[in-house]
Formats: structure tokens, C-alpha cells, sequence
């Protein structure tokens, strides 16, 4: 019943996450498009305002007019949105998705023996200061560094090299399916940081101020837009993060590390290749094809690196892939989290009959994507998954 429950609980939460970050991330695209597209305004008012650009947009079959006011508009408007509840709400759905899918069984999830045999307590506990030092560091270069000469590259450089770090540490003490995923819920937890530390109390300090009738201080629109800008490109690095999970040949390879820091990357550089290209249709910048190119070229490099060397078990005679032989390598290697004791997903392989059922599931889980068994736990062959796959290509027979 737990595992039912828990089943439940992890479809409803990452529902939600999704939801809520489709809705996070649609408003963030927005603006950094806004922001690149804003021309300066025609009308002679809006600049007497204090307008600094202005789009006309259609869509939904009606017109569209935003404008922006640099520091302030001459008067608060009595309905103001305010954009925070979406990062909010996606940070606290994924990590009750994490708490679910991976703190609740640590043990199974979070552990792999082979690289650090510690408690489950002490897993959790290390999973969690990632989250907190990787922003407190992130934070303290921002601050130390992000308004030198050079700044911005400076920031991107040291940031860059502590991902690289963090991905490295994760990958040498955490299962590598986890591993992938605590470093893109690190990199996310700072994505909501900045929305809840700077970027939104220091639009409460400017609409204060304007209240109170004085000049709002212009370091808090900068330092907003700044965090606003480092949260557009982590995006597509921990949206990747997030799916890799499903996909063990990225996780599994024994640099790991390295495909996750070169597929980061590459979804960072895509993502410098969109915010440019807004630029670039209004002739502010040369056409940024580059880093989109640089970005398809190292997803194209790591396929083909990550590229499986042909098995020679795989060459086997189907012959010798009979239920018998299939079934033996299933009490040894998948009955103890699906038989009499225990069914993991309501799933058991304890009989002719429960192995018939589940013959697609453990064709694809086992063979296919190589997701089970979980983190390798019971050291399945090569040799044995490609028993399994002749088996079920044969026509999956069982007495």
C-alpha cells in the first residue's frame, strides 16, 4: 500500500512541478524577450513619462502595447502583478517531488554502495547542503564580482567552474541518476533564491520608495534584471537535468560528470543563441548562429561518444534464451524488490504467469533504457540483459 501511495504521490507532484514551471519559465522567456525586443517609444508623452521602450505585439486577435518605465512610472498604478508565486510554487513542488521520489527511499535512490557506503541519514544530509552551499557560494560571487569591470564574464566564468565542481562531487558520492538530479535542483534552488532574496524584495524597496514620494535607488532594478538574466540561462541546463533521469546511458557511463557539464553547457549556449536573436532582429547585434551551432555540435559530439560498443553477448544464439535460463537471472537479479515480499510499482516476477504480464515492462526497464535494477543494486550482466531481450524478441513464451 506505501508503495502505492508513494506511486500516487509522485504522479500528482510532478503534475504540479510541471505545471508550475511551465508557468515560471513561459513568463521568464517572455521578458527576456520583452526586454530585447522594447524599441524606443514614438510617442513624444510616453517619453515626457519616462518610457524607455515600447512593443506593439498581436495576438489572440487583439493588439498589444506594452511599455517600460526604466526606474518608475510617474504614478503606481492601484493594481500592480507582482511575478513570484510561479518560481515559488515550482521550487516547492520539486522538492516535495524529491523529498517523494528520492528522500523518502534514500537507501534505494540516493545510495550507490559501490562509490559511498554511508547511511541513508547521511545521504540526505549531504544532498541537502548542495542545495544550500551551491547558493551561498553563487550568491557570494555575484556580490563579490558582479559589478567589476568585466563582471558579467567574470561571474560566468566562476560560476561555470563551481557547476563543474558540484557536478563532479555529485557523481563520485551519489548514485548517478540522483547525482543528475541534485545538481539540477541546486542550480534550480538558486534560480528561486534570487527571486525571493533580491529580485523581488528590491522591486518592494522601489514601489516603497515611489510610495513615500522619493527617488528609488536604481541598484535594485540593476542587481534585479541581473539575477533575472543568470535565471534565464540555468534554465535549459536544469530542465535537462531534470529529464536525464529517464535515460541511464547518460547517468551510467563512468564520466558522467563530463555529460552532464558538456549537456548543461550546450543548453546554456542555446539559450544565448534565443535571448540574441531578439537583438538581432532589431540590428543591435550580429547574428548569434554561433552559439546555437556550438550548442547542437556538442549534444552531436557527446551522441557520439556515449555511442555503445556492439556486446558480444548480444551475438548469443537465441536458442539458449528459454524461460528456464530468463527466470534465473530474474530470482537473482529482480525478485528481491519483485516478489512475494516486496512488489516495487505493484510489480512481481516470482511466476510463469506474473513474468507474462510484466514481459513489456521488463523488456524496456531491463534492456531497453537499463533503468533496472535500480542503480545496478544486484549487479545484472550484460551478458544477462541481452539474455532477457533474445527472450522477449522470441515471443516472450513461459510454461
Amino acid at each position: 500500500m506505501e508503495s502505492y501511495l508513494l506511486d500516487w504521490a509522485n504522479l500528482l507532484l510532478r503534475w504540479l512541478h510541471v505545471i508550475t514551471a511551465i508557468a515560471w519559465i513561459g513568463s521568464s522567456f517572455y521578458f527576456v524577450f520583452l526586454d530585447s525586443s522594447l524599441v524606443p517609444a514614438a510617442d513624444p508623452k510616453l517619453r515626457a513619462e519616462g518610457v524607455t521602450g515600447e512593443l506593439w505585439a498581436v495576438h489572440g486577435g487583439g493588439f498589444y502595447h506594452p511599455v517600460k518605465y526604466a526606474v518608475a512610472p510617474p504614478q503606481l498604478p492601484p493594481h500592480l502583478h507582482w511575478f513570484y508565486w510561479e518560481a515559488y510554487s515550482t521550487w516547492l513542488s520539486g522538492f516535495a517531488l524529491f523529498t517523494v521520489s528520492y528522500i523518502w527511499n534514500a537507501s534505494s535512490y540516493l545510495v550507490d554502495k559501490s562509490l559511498v557506503n554511508w547511511a541513508p541519514g547521511a545521504a540526505v544530509g549531504v544532498a541537502l547542503c548542495f542545495l544550500v552551499v551551491f547558493w551561498i557560494l553563487y550568491d557570494a560571487i555575484c556580490q563579490v564580482f558582479g559589478r567589476r569591470k568585466n563582471g558579467d564574464a567574470i561571474v560566468g566564468a566562476l560560476v561555470f567552474l563551481l557547476v563543474c565542481v558540484a557536478a563532479w562531487l555529485a557523481c563520485q558520492w551519489f548514485a548517478g541518476r540522483a547525482a543528475f538530479l541534485l545538481v539540477g535542483a541546486m542550480i534550480a534552488t538558486a534560480m528561486s533564491a534570487n527571486v525571493f532574496f533580491w529580485i523581488i524584495p528590491g522591486q518592494r524597496k522601489v514601489v516603497k520608495s515611489i510610495e513615500a514620494g522619493e527617488a528609488p535607488d536604481p541598484i535594485h532594478g540593476w542587481r534585479g534584471k541581473q539575477r533575472s538574466v543568470h535565471n534565464t540561462y540555468f534554465t535549459l541546463p536544469v530542465l535537462f537535468a531534470m529529464l536525464s533521469n529517464h535515460y541511464s546511458f547518460l547517468y551510467t557511463h563512468k564520466l558522467n560528470w563530463v555529460v552532464l557539464v558538456l549537456m548543461m553547457f550546450a543548453g546554456a549556449a542555446i539559450r544565448q543563441f534565443f535571448v540574441m536573436r531578439h537583438g538581432y532582429k532589431l540590428g543591435r547585434n550580429r547574428h548569434p548562429a554561433g552559439y546555437a551551432l556550438v550548442g547542437v555540435a556538442l549534444i552531436v559530439a557527446t551522441a557520439v561518444w556515449l555511442t555503445p560498443a556492439p556486446s558480444e553477448a548480444a551475438k548469443a544464439p537465441a536458442a539458449a534464451a528459454d524461460y528456464a535460463a530468463v527466470s534465473k537471472v530474474l530470482e537473482q537479479r529482480c525478485v528481491q524488490c519483485h516478489g512475494a515480499q516486496v512488489q516495487m510499482k505493484n510489480v512481481r516476477l516470482d511466476s510463469p504467469d506474473a513474468v507474462k504480464l510484466h514481459a513489456q515492462a521488463v523488456y524496456q526497464q531491463a534492456v531497453v533504457a537499463k533503468t533496472m535494477p535500480l542503480n545496478n543494486a544486484t549487479q545484472i550482466t550484460e551478458g544477462e540483459r541481452a539474455l532477457i531481450g533474445q527472450w522477449f524478441q522470441a515471443g516472450a513464451k513461459t510454461p
